[in-house]
């Protein structure tokens, strides 16, 4: 505890703005992201590749934007970027929470991810503007915990509240969600108004800044296919892979769904202060590689709850799956942004961020689509076998990533000379 204590007291104002509020504005997100697959297939009765197809709009639109996002970011500053995502936000799960269409679910995900297309770069620039040095690793690790904790439970709210028998209570945790959107336009309106992000060009930024000069970049190039593959097996699954094998192969209530996100909040919130002081000053790509091996250990005991579905130990096994998932989040979380804001300059922080949101969402745009067609067309084992072998991928690309960034950015804190 101690160390979180000196941990909040060094901690700028806005920075601590920033951190109190995250668990409170992501419980509406909590309530919703387990159960919109659920939702769009079971309630409104969209077939199961539909479905996941619907889901990786938000990804579809969120890469679309996040390029422009990140330019908008760096000219204009994060704050008046994110209040327009905010209002994305707010109208896209009003709409959702009415869809009985699948275009107006359709038109509801793409405002959705209007907002994740910016919101990543935004808030990413916004943090790495206001905490700079060791603190930012520990404050993107701590900011993710929280952020989980915020899910997990709404996770656990949603998992006893919704029932697909009863569509009003769908419509109801969509609007919860889109009233937690006020809570960061209020910072961003309040406590946070003076904050900038913007800065003027350096001239190596004049002639270096752009997209395409940060892509040429060696390390920016292997850093994203890295970020990339890891949603595609992470997060691009937690929407729709996750739910759809756990409810149609595995065989589990929406409860135990909804118990399995719980499983996974703990984790990250038990675990990520202690993973925080193990990883510091170690190389972040070898932390990744670690990483790789557990998430591979997570798929394996997923796919085992197929051979023994509707039982006890298909439910034990859908919980463990998302316990030892977490695990391996809470060593990633910290080090891909830091590397990620690490290479930036201040004037190319949003486009930086903007690369990683966008890596972050082609991944989330494939994972839907591939559950959906995989599981749609009674293939759980090749779907596991390809999280798995991915996985193992995610390890090679970090090993590349080694050899082409600094030991500083790396994480790797040099000693200083001796001074006589």
């Amino acid at each position: 505890m101690s160390g979180m204590r000196d941990f909040w007291r060094a901690l700028p104002t806005e920075g601590r703005w920033l951190l109190s509020t995250v668990a409170i504005q992501t419980l509406g997100r909590g309530l919703t992201l387990p159960f919109t697959i659920i939702y769009l297939h079971e309630v409104r009765g969209f077939d199961l590749a539909l479905s996941g197809t619907l889901m990786g709009l938000i990804a579809v639109v969120g890469l679309i934007v996040t390029g422009p996002g990140g330019s908008l970011i760096d000219r204009f500053g994060a704050r008046q970027v994110l209040i327009v995502g905010l209002v994305c936000m707010i109208l896209g799960c009003t709409l959702l929470a009415f869809a009985t269409h699948p275009a107006v679910a359709a038109a509801g995900l793409i405002l959705m991810g209007v907002n994740f297309g910016v919101s990543w770069p935004g808030f990413n620039a916004l943090i790495a503007s206001v905490v700079t040095g060791d603190l930012r690793q520990q404050y993107f690790g701590i900011n993710f915990a929280l952020l989980n904790l915020g899910i997990g439970v709404g996770g656990i709210i949603g998992g006893f509240y919704v029932d697909v028998a009863e569509p009003q209570t769908f419509t109801v945790i969509f609007l919860v969600d889109a009233a937690s959107s006020l809570i960061p336009m209020a910072l961003l309106l309040g406590p946070l108004r003076r904050v900038r992000t913007q800065s003027e060009p350096s001239a190596a930024d004049a002639e270096h800044g752009g997209y395409r000069q940060i892509l040429r970049r060696p390390a920016v190039i292997w850093v994203s296919l890295l970020t990339f593959v890891a949603m595609f097996v992470g997060y691009g699954q937690m929407e729709a892979g996750f739910p759809a094998f756990a409810r149609q192969i595995s065989e589990v209530s929406t409860r135990t769904v909804g118990f399995a996100f719980a499983a996974n909040t703990l984790v990250i919130v038990l675990f990520q202060f202690a993973v925080l002081k193990w990883i510091a000053g170690r190389r972040r790509t070898r932390v990744m590689w670690v990483m790789t091996l557990i998430w591979a250990v997570s798929w394996l005991l997923l796919g085992a709850t197929g051979l023994v579905p509707d039982t006890l130990a298909a439910a034990i096994g859908v919980i463990a799956f998302m316990g030892v998932f977490a695990f391996g989040e809470t060593l990633l979380q910290p080090t891909v942004p830091a590397v990620y804001n690490d290479l930036a300059s201040d004037h190319t922080r949003g486009r930086y961020n903007a690369i990683n949101s966008a890596a972050f969402q082609g991944g989330a745009i494939a994972g839907p689509i591939a559950a959906g067609i995989l599981l749609d067309n009674d293939l759980p084992a090749v779907f596991i076998g390809l999280m798995v072998v991915c996985c193992l991928g995610i390890g090679v690309m970090a090993l590349a990533l080694e050899r082409r960034i600094t030991p500083a950015v790396n994480g790797v804190v040099e000693a200083q000379p001796a001074v006589d």
